[in-house]
């Protein structure tokens, strides 16, 4: 029997592999410390988990619209519509299980076989694979490169159907400011048949002053959308979803914006694909963007996250051989470890192996991270602090081990 062969170009995403390897040493009694997983070092506040009790309780278990039920669409309009500063209608969200259908549901809905997809490099491992999927071509973009307008420019071709744009970026951190914006909304403009997917799943973790803020007495700041650019949204697919910035990535809740007609068609996939998605999960998402304490959660989150970044940041930066920028957004240290002396992906062996601390080699997030390692801060400073102990002893180590001809930067692969 054959599979696929589209399906047979998947590959897997890099941090559920190595937090496979890590548990593995685990079983073994080893005691390894998890800087690979994206996964928010807090509690679902409270507040929405008795909503979803509640809801269960009251028999919010059956079938509900496949896009959504009202309540939440009507929410997520509201909540978007301040956040990005543009008005929407509850007839522009589909609420799916994650921000991952959106992202893949959105980008099928819009391609056909043979068409260009480019998506940022380095960047989430999902853009490519989904591309590869739907027989389409991915076109890597470099997201490194200080002018992405120009970047994205000298890539579009007439088959480009879809840019995808991650700000704030996974793995990174960068966060493409309003004026970065502007300039890639006028290189895409005069493209009538393309359009952009904006990945907005962090959007409200940003360390900065960039962020705009919502206008109301409750306000939420978030990251400059492309979709706020008025005579782009409706050319615009926007993922968002409640896992990061409400600590709720087991409860599967995410949803899209895009315009109506474009809504209409996700619902049948969603119709077809998913079914729905469990109604008393979104009541609990209800709860999370209309809660009066929302604002105030999420403020503490992302002031606990930056003494946290300031740390880590602090710490690779005072390894021999390690370089790192202080991320703008998101829970990530996006490192260049290209002067430590050996490849980044045998570094991530190394430190897992012989330091038992997970953190991944930024070659699994596309070929312009190579030179890199992604460390994941999410974690209670304790922790964060063992794990960097960990990690500059096996930097130091590979240092002691160099004779000084090899300890020079490593070259791009």
């Amino acid at each position: 029997m054959e599979f696929s062969a589209n399906v047979n170009l998947l590959k897997d995403e890099g941090a559920y592999r190595v937090l496979a390897a890590a548990q593995e040493l685990e079983k073994q009694g080893k005691h390894v410390v998890h800087l690979e997983i994206g996964q928010p070092g807090f509690r679902t506040p409270q507040w929405i988990c008795d909503a979803a009790h509640k809801a269960i309780t009251d028999g919010f278990t059956k079938y509900v619209n496949p896009s959504g039920t009202p309540d939440i669409k009507q929410a997520i309009a509201k909540h978007f519509s301040k956040t990005r500063n543009i008005e929407v209608g509850a007839d522009r969200v589909v609420v799916g299980p994650g921000a991952k259908p959106g992202l893949w549901f959105g980008v099928q809905a819009v391609v056909s076989a043979g068409d260009e997809i480019l998506c940022p490099d380095p960047g989430f491992p999902s853009y490519e694979n989904m591309a590869k999927v739907f027989g389409c071509v991915p076109v890597r973009y470099d997201a490194l490169a200080r002018d992405q307008a120009s970047e994205l420019a000298s890539h579009i071709t007439p088959k480009t159907r879809v840019v995808i744009i991650n700000s704030p970026s996974n793995p990174t951190g960068r966060v493409l400011s309003k004026a970065e914006l502007d300039n890639i909304a006028a290189v895409l403009r005069p493209h009538a048949n393309l359009w952009i997917v904006s990945d907005e799943i962090y959007c409200h973790l940003t360390y900065e002053n960039e962020a705009q803020a919502a206008p109301s007495d409750d306000s939420l700041p978030t990251t400059p959308s492309i979709a706020s650019i008025p005579d782009l949204l409706d050319r615009t697919i926007v993922v968002d979803g409640f896992s990061k910035a409400f600590q709720m990535t087991g409860w599967r809740l995410g949803f899209v914006i895009c315009k109506p007609a474009l809504a209409q068609r996700l619902h049948l996939l969603m119709t077809h694909a998913i079914g729905c998605t469990a109604s008393f999960t979104q009541v609990a998402g209800v709860a999370a963007l209309t809660h009066e304490g929302r604002a105030k959660a999420i403020a503490d989150v992302v002031a606990e996250y930056r003494q946290r970044r300031d740390y880590v940041v602090s710490r690779l930066n005072a390894m021999p051989g390690v370089t790192c920028e202080a991320p703008v957004g998101a829970f990530y240290a996006f490192a260049d470890v290209s002067g430590v002396g050996i490849p980044a992906r045998e570094l991530c062996d190394r430190c897992l192996k012989e330091g038992l601390v997970a953190i991944l080699p930024g070659g699994d997030f596309g070929p312009r991270g190579e030179n890199f390692v992604r460390v994941s801060y999410v974690g209670d400073l304790d922790v964060l602090k063992e794990g960097m102990d960990r990690i500059e002893k096996v930097v130091k180590a590979v240092a002691a081990t160099l004779s000084p001809t090899k300890k020079v930067k490593m070259g791009n692969n």
